[in-house]
This record gives C-alpha cells, structure tokens and sequence, in this order.
C-alpha cells in the first residue's frame, strides 16, 4: 500500500513538473500578442486610413495630426505614473483651464511672459501636490480627490477670469504657439522631449521603479524600504506641472486664456494611456504603449474631423474607444494570472 502511495506521488509530481514548461509558454505567448498587438493595429488604422480617407497622408495633415495631440501626448506622460501607481488624476482638465487663465492674467498685468508661465506651472505643481498630499497621507481615494478638486480648479478658473475668456496681447508669448524648428511646431518638439524623459524616468531610474513597484503591491513596497507616501506626492506634483504647462501651451495656440476649456480633456488622457497598456490595476507600464495609444486616439479623432462626422457622434466613438481599452486591459490582467 505504501509503495502505491509513493508510485502516485511520483506520478503526480511528475504531471505538475509537466505542467509548468506548458504554463511559461503560455505566459510568454501571451505577454508577446498583447505587446505587439497594438503596434500591429495602429499599423494597419494608419496604411488603411491612408489609402481611403483624402488628404489623410498628406504633410499639412501629418503636421495638424502631431499637434493635435501635443497636450494629449504631454499630460498622458506624467498620468502614466499615476495609473502605474494605482491612481489617476480626473483634475487635468480643469488645470489646463486654470493654468491657461492665470498665465494669461499674470502676463497681462507684469508683461513678463517667464514670469507667467512660471507663475501657472508653479500653480498647478500646488494642486498636484495637493492631491497627492490628500491621496498618500489622509488616504482618501484617488477618484474622490481628484474629482473634488477637478470642481474647485475649475471653479476657481471661471471666478478669477469672472467667465470670460482673458485675451493675451503679448506677441511674444503668442509666438510661442506658433514657433516652428525645422517645419515642425514648438509644441510638437516639448511632447517628444515629454516622451523620451518620462520613458527614461520609467526604465532607468529608481523613481520609475518605485512607481511599478509600488502599483504592484504597495505594502510588500514599503517593507522594502520605499517611501509610498512621498513617491506617491511626487507623482502627483509632477502631474500637476506638466497639466499646467499643456495648459499655458494651449493658451499660447488659442492666443487667450478660457475657463471652459479642456473639458473631457482627463478622459482622453486616461483612456490613450489604457489603451496604451497601462494597466488600472497598476504595476504595468511602457512608454512606447502611451505613444502608440495617443497616436491612435488622435488618428481616431483626425480622420472623423476630415469625414466631417458629427460631433456627437464623436463622442460616441470615444466612449467606445475608453470601453474598449478597458475590456482589453481586463483581458491583459487575466491573461497574466493565467
């Protein structure tokens, strides 16, 4: 009797130890579909728009398409650190108004474009650290947080400028919108340089691997010696700086500062960073993701505006696009636990 025991032992350790090579090549099939998918479907939107859709491919078009997503691309840079984290920031859009409206103030009352656009940066770095601050110390969530301040911000825009959009008069700063370096807008040229420092920051430095680290177990992170609440701080005001900087951008390319301005901008963020491969969940993240699902966003949107579809059906599609990378990065999520 003993001997059968032992002989069925063996023989299920032997299935098990069978079973694990087949489990790694799952998990490495798996992990290659969902990295290089997205790559694999931008290509083909891209050569299939190309060829059907007038003046898509064209030089101008290229150009307009590159700067239309210019703030998307800035801001999905440093939201990317927050939904690694397991956070995010619904208050980038009223921070863009808001910076864009104080700029514009400053501005007009010293003269000095550098002060401005110190003065807006510097203000919204206050309301990243303000969420970060409520969201690592009181440990109120993210979504409440941020919610709550994406009403103040907003609120606070609409009061200073009392509702109306505050025109800039400075060539100057004007000419920042519309400077150009080898053919190619000034705004187009701080988004690539968003991209290479931010992917830098992810996968070369401890900063980067703290945030993943912390996004894939926070408590195990601060066994290991990681500051979760300062990190967590640091995100957020890096965020807000970055927000308020598209958000002076914008308000150089609009040649004004307005209250109302990027509304709906936060889902477009978050929804090009998730179908970037950012996972909600945390812990997961490329910076070649973020750029192919901003570039896709913006390709989406490009091509409806040359169709002239209707702006409300454009918001069903965009919805249809958060959905959509939802659903795939719950399938990403699953995937990986199998």
């Amino acid at each position: 009797m003993q001997a059968r025991e032992n002989l069925a032992q063996q023989a299920a350790k032997g299935a098990a130890e069978a079973l694990i090579p087949q489990s790694n090549d799952k998990a490495k099939w798996w992990q290659q579909i969902t990295e290089y998918s997205l790559i694999v479907i931008f290509i083909v939107m891209f050569v299939t728009m190309s060829l059907t859709v007038d003046h898509f491919f064209s030089i101008e078009n290229m150009l307009g398409l590159a700067l239309s997503i210019s703030q998307i691309g800035m801001v999905a840079c440093t939201m990317m650190f927050c939904l690694a984290s397991r956070d995010f920031d619904l208050s980038v859009g009223s921070t863009v108004a808001f910076a864009g409206v104080l700029c514009a103030m400053v501005l007009n009352a010293t003269g000095n474009t550098f002060i401005a656009i110190v003065a807006a940066v510097a203000a919204g770095g206050v309301i990243g650290f303000v969420n970060g601050a409520v969201i690592a110390y009181l440990r109120i969530n993210a979504l409440i947080t941020t919610l709550a301040t994406m009403e103040i911000v907003r609120g606070l825009g609409f009061i200073v400028s009392h509702g109306q959009a505050v025109g800039v008069s400075s060539d100057t700063f004007i000419a920042l919108g519309g400077l150009s370096f080898f053919g190619v807008s000034l705004p187009i040229w701080v988004t690539l340089l968003c991209f290479i420092v931010f992917g830098v920051m992810l996968n070369q430095t401890v900063y980067g691997r703290n945030t993943l680290a912390i996004g894939g177990n926070p408590e195990a992170s601060r066994l290991a010696g990681i500051n979760v609440e300062r990190t967590r701080v640091y995100i957020f005001l890096i965020q807000g700086a970055v927000t308020a900087l598209a958000g002076v951008i914008l308000a150089s390319r609009i040649t004004s500062g307005q209250p109302n301005a990027a509304q709906g901008f936060e889902l477009n963020v978050i929804s090009a960073c998730v179908l970037g491969g950012v996972s909600l969940l945390g812990g997961r993240a490329t910076i070649s993701g973020v750029v192919i699902g901003v570039l896709i966003m913006g390709t989406v949107e490009n091509v409806m505006n040359l169709l002239n579809i209707d702006a409300f059906y454009q918001y069903l599609v965009r919805g249809a696009i958060l959905l959509a990378a939802v659903l795939l990065d719950q399938l990403k999520n699953r995937g990986s636990r199998d």
